[in-house]
């Protein structure tokens, strides 16, 4: 099974041709779009811990479904220079989401933040997922669409301005994840907790913040 997949996969993005049928297997952009509306869901509905708890509950099972595409995807080599380009664009959108879920989850036992402050910081995540997700529908539309006017140069063109976006809204979720955790850790040392929180953003091979 695992083998099919790799292989309707490669077939996906090695031409513009079969774009379609590809993206009709699964749309990134429409897994992109359910971690959204289940962040959207934790902004909206979140009053309690408890309740935020349950909510993410639910984005983490639309994460796991979807991490296996994105863990099939990072398997297939060889591909031209443009497919090449669609396939990196698409995995930067779930590293997006990895960021994302993995962070979100340690902060959520993080006793240094409030709820309405994790409320706040499920927001800001949000919006991060939203405007990287409407960037894939639009490399969605160059990829797949027959009725645009435009010659390979100018698709191509329009990819990589859409890889570059994609680039820095990750790096800035980046950003956005050590600013945060980094307020933790402050708090942290005025109550001389910093060691529990140095552990829980992980050891110090492991930590990029």
């Amino acid at each position: 099974m695992k083998k099919k997949t790799i292989i309707l996969l490669t077939a996906l993005l090695s031409v513009f041709s079969s774009a379609n049928a590809q993206w009709a297997v699964f749309d990134p952009s429409n897994f992109a779009q359910s971690i959204v509306n289940s962040a959207n869901e934790i902004v909206q509905t979140s009053s309690t811990a408890n309740n935020m708890i349950q909510n993410f509950q639910e984005t983490v099972k639309i994460y796991e479904q979807g991490k296996r595409y994105y863990d099939a995807l990072k398997s297939v080599h060889d591909l031209v220079k443009s497919a090449r380009k669609v396939q990196q664009t698409i995995l930067l959108v779930g590293d997006i989401s990895d960021i994302y879920v993995n962070n979100f989850n340690r902060m959520m036992g993080d006793k240094n933040f409030t709820v309405e402050e994790l409320t706040a910081i499920a927001f800001g995540y949000n919006r991060l997922l939203q405007e990287s997700s409407d960037l894939l529908l639009d490399l969605k539309e160059v990829t797949t669409s027959t009725g645009l006017s435009m010659t390979d140069k100018e698709r191509l063109e329009i990819i990589d301005k859409i890889y570059c976006s994609v680039s820095d809204y990750k790096n800035l979720t980046w950003y956005y994840t050590r600013k945060n955790i980094g307020v933790s850790y402050l708090r942290s040392k005025k109550s001389g907790d910093s060691a529990r929180v140095l552990a829980l953003y992980g050891s110090q091979s492991e930590r990029y913040w």
